[in-house]
């Protein structure tokens, strides 16, 4: 079969790590991460996120690039010209649409959540977050949500900017926007970890951190660190595939994947080291949960010096994290309606762009005027979080993997991952046997079916990635050919 020919490349292989990393660069880093580590206890879960990213998150991150560069298209179009050339079953497409519109409905929240930061900047600046307690800014947040004019007005906002990033292109927009926003992220990190490091408290910020502690190992630990460890990626949303599919032949899929994993991971963990400082500083908790970068750093700010100015820096550094994620988000949708059906860039980024303004209003409205519109005991917006991060994304997490693993040829993986003998046979043994055990633990956990603690009773998972091991190398052997050099 003839590959197809790529019709939109990054101009360089940075121009994809800085896209993929400000992708998985998100709230989920600055905001989530700090919380459930304070939450789990610090070095601990640390120790344990690592371990899941490297069995989660690496494999299926690897597969999902190499099957959009193979495919050369959005995640419909891609998967559909993989299984073709496999001469498989075109229902897989289906798995592609489930990720790509995974990726527009989180969108349709995420604006929301990304307005709070945006909005925090310069509520910061200007003075609006002056007070004296937590409970204070607890209702300066709450009164912020309850404004529908605030609170969609700076949702418009983070729509109207990722929409005008997305529809210049690929090169002139998507890499181009990265190439600034991406090491200005970084730089602002930087000088706010360094701010950290006046407060007195960063040995105590730093040994949280990294002090290891294996009483902190439980089951409910190691589940959050499974969940972030697959969520904080964007697998199974469209983005990495879509963004895979724009990379040239010849770059290594292996390196350029641990590449994103090590930045983003590193970014996680210098958020830590910014935040937690400041927070011990001031007598604060680090398990403050999702209250801890809206209500807890703020007023921790304006008790040192020079606070404002940095809290500003903070924030900024948040909204541009949120607006990188925001436009991996959108692209598969544009890359559907652009390649598949030759709409123009703008025009798709306009007709996209219009349903994802009419649906993120119904989920800004869900906290003030629709506040009162719980079908089934859900508002909109929780029902747009409960349907992607508990249902689509896991499964289609799981739908990846079982198609690179068993209903592929082995030649069209092992061709377009290019790795020696015993990396190709660790990937397949992970992609085949570990991952979908583990990520099948984070979807039942999130389901609330888990029947048993995966710490107490790992045997369970053990068994599980045993057996199927077994039976797979029984009924269709893949990994023991390739170590016996077959």
């Amino acid at each position: 079969m003839t590959r197809e020919k790529p019709k939109n490349l990054w101009l360089s292989r940075w121009g994809f790590i800085l896209a993929a990393t400000g992708s998985a660069v998100g709230l989920g880093n600055i905001w989530k991460f700090p919380y459930i580590t304070g939450e789990y206890g610090g070095g601990a879960f640390v120790l344990m996120y690592l371990a899941c990213i490297l069995a989660i998150g690496i494999p299926v991150m690897m597969t999902e690039i190499a099957i959009g560069r193979r495919g050369r298209g959005s995640p419909i179009d891609a998967i559909g010209r993989v299984v073709r050339e496999n001469n498989g079953s075109p229902l897989w497409k289906a798995v592609g649409g489930m990720s790509m519109l995974a990726g527009f409905m989180i969108l349709c929240f995420y604006v929301v959540v990304a307005g709070w930061a945006f909005a925090y900047t310069w509520k910061m600046l200007d003075g609006s977050l002056a007070a004296t307690s937590v409970e204070a800014l607890g209702g300066v947040f709450e009164a912020h949500n309850a404004n529908p004019w605030q609170l969609g007005g700076w949702s418009v906002l983070v729509a109207l900017l990722t929409l005008w990033i997305v529809a210049k292109g690929v090169q002139k927009g998507i890499e181009n926007a990265v190439r600034w926003m991406m090491p200005g992220l970084a730089l602002m990190l930087i000088v706010l970890v360094g701010y950290a490091l006046t407060s007195g408290s960063f040995s105590a910020g730093f040994g949280f951190l990294f002090h290891f502690d294996a009483s902190k190992i439980t089951g409910e630990a190691l589940l959050a660190a499974l969940g972030h460890a697959f969520f904080t990626l964007s697998l199974a949303s469209g983005a990495i595939l879509t963004y895979g599919s724009y990379i040239p032949d010849g770059q290594s899929i292996a390196r350029t994947t641990f590449m994103v994993a090590i930045c983003d991971t590193c970014v996680a963990l210098l958020a830590g080291l910014a935040i937690f400082p400041i927070i011990f500083a001031n007598g604060m908790s680090p398990s403050a949960g999702p209250g801890l970068i809206f209500m807890s750093l703020p007023l921790a700010f304006q008790q040192m010096p020079f606070g404002t100015a940095f809290g500003v820096l903070f924030f900024a550094m948040v909204s541009i994290a949120a607006l990188t994620s925001a436009i991996s988000m959108i692209e598969a949708t544009v890359a559907y309606l652009n390649e598949k059906h030759g709409v123009s860039r703008l025009r798709a980024a306009m007709v996209s762009g219009a349903v994802l303004l009419l649906i993120s209003l119904l989920a800004m409205l869900s906290f003030n005027l629709l506040s009162g519109w719980t079908p089934l005991g859900k508002n909109f917006f929780d029902w747009l979080d409960y349907l992607t991060s508990r249902w689509m994304m896991p499964l289609g997490g799981i739908f990846m993997v079982i198609l690179a693993g068993y209903a592929l040829r082995g030649e069209i993986m092992r061709d377009e991952l290019d790795l020696p003998p015993a990396g190709y046979a660790l990937w397949l043994f992970m992609v085949r046997y570990v991952s979908p055990v583990l990520i099948m633990v984070v979807f039942l956990h999130a389901l609330g079916w888990l029947l048993f603690d995966p710490v107490a009773q790992w045997y369970w998972i053990a068994g599980a990635i045993g057996a199927l091991a077994v039976v797979g190398e029984v009924l269709r052997p893949r990994v023991m050919p390739v170590l016996a050099g077959r």
